[in-house]
């Protein structure tokens, strides 16, 4: 199969194309190196694989003469919401990116579109009573990024609806794992601040608590979204909340920084834990990796530049 990943020099992305590669398919990666890199992709072009990598932005008007050329039969879209970009031009970008990826999808007879979504910008505070949450929650869409993912999902439905252009939508949970930028998330934020034996920055008291589901068992609800799931909205989470505290606790030991920089929070969502029932049933995925063995996978604390996270 000839599959095409749009931010495959990504954190999720150059995962999923170390992934498909092994399950020989032919891969085309399509990336700004805007916030991906290279780099990330070093496993990919060391396989033999059949692998080629276009330097373009997905807005671009060259997307769609691309996917003509290539005609891949699934399109991988992770890249219309890149970590620490913010702001009205990155949510124009991120709508136009994506709205040439269905006009390009729908051109060329893609058999299917998969791609990502944020699950606290999605579905907001959530009550204790009601964790972890369902896909049949009512959407509460926070900031900026909220309201980009309600629309893009929108905008698949709509094509689906008068194209016959398939998807899958995939809301994550708090993902982690190697190559994380340090402004990805908030395992590699510490990460970043255990390699430099710093204290992290912690928004708030550090009581909020979310959902990490390991990189691989991401790239594993990706792969089965291939041939799974149309026209859905699926959650890829563990159902198990741990707060930012005991994250700390976990992967800093009895080494590290006892201090932290406390400020105060920029979100409203105090705990969130996505529910992976619909994937089991419609995917036949389950998380397999649970938190202590995923961190204590990860072969290295450094992860990129120290900055501010988003603590999601």
């Amino acid at each position: 199969m000839r599959i095409l990943v749009v931010g495959g020099a990504g954190f999720i992305g150059s995962h999923l194309v170390d992934r498909l590669l092994a399950e020989q398919h032919a891969v085309d990666v399509v990336d700004d190196l805007s916030s991906g890199t290279l780099a990330n992709l070093a496993t990919a072009r060391s396989m033999g694989g059949e692998l080629k990598i276009h330097h373009l932005d997905a807005g671009a008007p060259e997307f769609a003469t691309l996917v003509a050329m290539r005609q891949p039969e699934v399109v991988y879209h992770l890249g219309w919401s890149p970590p620490g970009r913010t702001g009205t031009s990155s949510a124009a970008a991120a709508i136009q990116s994506t709205l040439n990826v269905l006009e390009a999808a729908r051109a060329s007879d893609v058999a299917k579109v998969v791609t990502a979504l944020p699950a606290t910008a999605l579905y907001g505070d959530v009550s204790p009573r009601d964790l972890p949450v369902k896909e049949s929650r009512a959407w509460s869409p926070v900031g900026v990024d909220g309201v980009i993912a309600r629309t893009v999902v929108d905008l698949l439905t709509m094509y689906r609806a008068d194209h016959e252009v398939e998807f899958t939508a995939l809301v994550l949970a708090n993902v982690y794992g190697p190559r994380q930028r340090a402004d990805g998330g908030v395992v590699a934020a510490f990460a970043s601040a255990l390699e430099r034996r710093a204290p992290p920055d912690i928004f708030g008291d550090g009581r909020q608590a979310r959902d990490f589901v390991f990189i691989d068992d991401v790239v594993d609800a990706f792969v089965r979204s291939a041939t799974r799931c149309s026209g859905l909205v699926v959650n890829i989470g563990t159902g198990v909340l741990t707060s930012v505290r005991e994250l700390w606790s976990l992967m800093a030991g009895t080494e590290a920084p006892p201090r932290v920089s406390v400020r105060t929070s920029t979100s409203a969502v105090a705990r969130l834990s996505l529910s992976p029932t619909r994937a089991r049933i419609h995917l036949a995925w389950a998380p397999w990796t649970d938190l202590g063995t995923g961190l204590a996978g990860l072969r290295s604390w450094s992860t990129g530049p120290a900055s501010d996270v988003r603590q999601t």
